[in-house]
């Protein structure tokens, strides 16, 4: 029997079908047949979410063939893109062109679409997320039809405002909208950055959290529970040339998209929530908190970025100024009941979870976290009304 699982393997499923496809045409029939007999269809990307995005019994969709700059405009900073490309894979690939991403996180493993659909980010006060760099897209419907969405209308098969709003359900879709083919990415020119890190305490780092946001492009920290230390990351973007071979992570200096990954072997689980920034610190000193009086023995981090507001309608940054914070546990132990605590903590601070992460909110839930999210269902539905690609997390989030 066919098994698909996460790089984790916390989410898993045994699809009737396992599909790979290298070809927009071949993925138009797939999900032509699926809608036609009320099937499934769920593009598996490269399987990093700790979400249950993916699992279903029917068709698991692996499009990962469909990667590369398809063209590259230095001249307006974009570039076309296929959906599932890498990001490790786009850094270098975009550099050919002097074009870089104006931010990423420190893993790169995932496809680009796969990281847009789940509003995936980096840190940065005046950096927004990865799905606010998409300014239009190629995608197949549940019909079968290829379509053309973006910031201006693009798609002229749709009457003028439900091209908007299907444009606007798209630029972060959960992966039930469509299927995602060709992305168009608003870009930057090629930069480069030095990285310092270092070991703080936690005194420091927690003092550091209120002014290093806004004196870096990018700050972070892992605070560590059982010694009560930090790791501090900041970098900053600089005119020296890069430095090889690369230095270990927290000396790198380096062009951007060498110096924002880093390497995370370890299987684990995830729950981040973005609450208001001016709410993070406290946020983060409940969870600090919670964590040394419930849960002393943890040995995995808490991590606290920043991310900037956007404007799209199921964004965790929509319209505010944001603290991520992310809590980890091995995928050895039992997940909830740490993970339920600091949900707790989280919703008392009006956090929105990550998509990508796990969470254990029901759609009444996420409706008061997202003002647009019967607005978003709602596209979704005109769209794809067999739930074509939806699975049955997804089907329980339905209004």
């Amino acid at each position: 029997m066919t098994t698909w699982m996460n790089w984790s393997g916390t989410q898993w499923c045994e699809p009737n079908d396992l599909r790979f496809v290298r070809s927009v045409a071949d993925i138009q029939a797939i999900v032509a047949a699926a809608n036609n007999r009320q099937g499934t269809v769920r593009v598996a990307a490269s399987g990093h979410s700790h979400f249950g995005l993916i699992p279903t019994s029917d068709t698991v969709l692996d499009v990962s063939a469909l990667s590369g700059v398809v063209s590259a405009h230095e001249n307006q900073t974009t570039a076309e893109v296929w959906a599932a490309t890498p990001i490790k894979v786009l850094g270098p690939a975009l550099h050919r062109h002097n074009l870089a991403l104006a931010n990423q996180g420190d893993i790169d493993q995932q496809q680009i679409a796969g990281a847009i659909s789940t509003g995936t980010h980096g840190t940065g006060v005046t950096l927004p997320n990865l799905s606010a760099a998409l300014i239009g897209a190629q995608m197949v419907l549940a019909s079968g039809d290829v379509i053309e969405v973006g910031s201006s209308d693009t798609n002229r098969s749709h009457p003028s405002s439900e091209a908007s709003e299907l444009w606007e359900a798209t630029r972060l879709s959960l992966g039930a909208v469509g299927v995602l083919t060709k992305l168009r990415l608003q870009l930057l020119p090629a930069y480069r950055l030095a990285e310092q890190g270092r070991r703080a305490s936690h005194d420091e780092a927690r003092a550091m959290m209120e002014t290093a946001p806004s004196e870096h492009r990018h700050f972070e920290f892992f605070w560590f529970p059982h010694d009560d230390s930090a790791v501090v990351k900041i970098i900053d973007e600089t005119d020296a040339p890069p430095s090889y071979p690369l230095a270990p992570e927290g000396r790198r200096q380096a062009w951007s998209y060498e110096v924002f990954p880093n390497h995370r072997p370890d299987k684990h689980t995830e729950m981040e929530y973005s609450v208001p920034l001016e709410r993070g610190p406290a946020c983060f000193d409940e969870i600090r908190a919670l964590i040394r009086r419930d849960f002393s023995d943890l040995q995995w981090p808490v991590e606290y970025r920043t991310l900037a507001a956007d404007d799209i309608w199921i964004s965790t940054a929509s319209h505010r100024p944001t603290a991520t914070i992310s809590v980890h546990i091995g995928v050895e132990s039992n997940d909830e009941p740490f993970f339920r605590a600091c949900e707790e903590v989280f919703l008392s601070f009006d956090g929105r979870p990550h998509w990508g992460k796990v969470h254990y909110l029901d759609s009444d839930q996420l409706a008061a976290a997202y003002p647009r999210w019967q607005d978003w269902w709602a596209v979704r539905d005109r769209v794809d009304p067999k739930g074509t690609f939806l699975n049955d997390r997804l089907a329980q989030l339905r209004p």
